[in-house]
């Protein structure tokens, strides 16, 4: 299994300071993140794309093509590039791009997008917001696996037999469905025979177990090798050097960045008490130190079975210092009880997209 982390890079978005300074400082310390996590041996670092004043990073390719100049190993992801509201071409030609510079790292992970800001800004007409993904996943595809395309859709203009340059390394470039939970949007991906990445963020991860269960029986209706099919989840959760110190710091960021969401959507408040309740067994944090946050990691396992796992540390107003003594644990000391678990079962084997 695949261990790594995703971020989107949030900032104050009521700073003291300008904006251009908050975001200058911000993105210095995700490239850092993205170094350290290289260092420690971790396998995936997942960059989302937001265009909202409480997050730094609109453009997940540039930032990944700065820290691949600055690492080795790491693979180097969006989580998730908003497909729906941008044009696949570009997408594709901009994570090609990403994939030469990094020597073969690059993925794309696709999604719908969990806010909708990028819609009326880039001009799309929400009313379309399942036709859209549907058709521009279909133009991604398309480009991904010939170099020449001819494609016609109903919202996008059709392309006429032109070449799409450069290429990426990696043939086929990883592309990945992001979901968060809908029944339709993994069946999708199953029927595709795309890698499926599962937000988990509330509730009991266990019940989101039957997606997976759907996803593969998708898959082997359309005719897809089941051998190809590989499954993430993707969570919140944060290390520390004791379980009471990664909870203490963790919980009055994670929950003002919850309740701010919160009030939009409409969601209740969150508590200390909810939280500590959901950094428990059966809950959908994962906070502690260590060998907490490795056995639950396992633990997870068992019921779901995934290629990859992808933490969410870095939310909210987070300390620079903690989140990269977090990854530095995540590396040193949780992944390799990880793969020894999972070596020992005879699970170890990594994900390939």
């Amino acid at each position: 299994m695949e261990l790594g982390l995703y971020t989107f890079a949030d900032v104050n978005p009521n700073p003291s300071r300008s904006k251009g300074v908050e975001g200058a400082e911000r993105l210095k310390h995700l490239i850092e993140e993205i170094e350290l996590a290289d260092q420690v041996g971790l396998d995936v670092f997942g960059l989302g794309e937001h265009h909202r004043p409480d997050y730094a990073v609109s453009a997940p390719a540039v930032a990944l093509a700065a820290a691949a100049v600055k690492t080795k190993n790491i693979r180097l992801t969006s989580a998730v590039t908003v497909l729906s509201s941008d044009d696949p071409v570009r997408v594709f030609q901009q994570f090609s791009m990403l994939d030469l510079i990094s020597n073969g790292r690059a993925e794309i992970m696709a999604g719908r997008g969990s806010f909708i800001e990028s819609f009326p800004l880039f001009g799309y007409n929400l009313e379309d917001y399942d036709q859209l993904f549907e058709e521009k996943l279909d133009l991604l595809l398309a480009l991904r696996d010939n170099e020449t395309v001819s494609w016609k859709g109903e919202l996008r203009a059709a392309i006429n037999g032109r070449g799409v340059y450069p290429r990426p390394l990696q043939d086929p470039l990883p592309l990945w469905v992001a979901v968060g939970g809908t029944p339709q949007s993994v069946a999708r991906a199953g029927a595709l025979g795309l890698p499926v990445a599962l937000a988990i963020i509330g509730g009991e991860p266990r019940r989101f177990a039957p997606l997976f269960d759907l996803y593969r029986e998708a898959a082997r209706r359309a005719g897809q090798d089941q051998a190809k099919l590989k499954t993430s989840i993707n969570v919140h959760g944060f290390i520390a050097d004791t379980t009471d110190r990664a909870a203490d710091q963790f919980y009055g960021p994670q929950a003002e960045v919850m309740n701010r969401i919160g009030r939009e959507r409409g969601w209740g408040p969150t508590s200390r008490a909810h939280f500590d309740l959901s950094r428990g067994p059966n809950g959908a944090l994962f906070v502690g130190d260590p060998e907490a946050v490795a056995e639950k990691i396992i633990a997870h396992h068992s019921i779901f079975k995934n290629d990859r796992f992808l933490l969410q540390m870095a939310i909210g107003l987070m300390p620079h210092d903690q989140i990269m003594r977090g990854i530095e644990l995540y590396g040193t000391k949780v992944a390799p009880i990880v793969r020894k678990a999972l070596t020992e079962r005879g699970e170890g084997a990594k994900a390939t997209a």
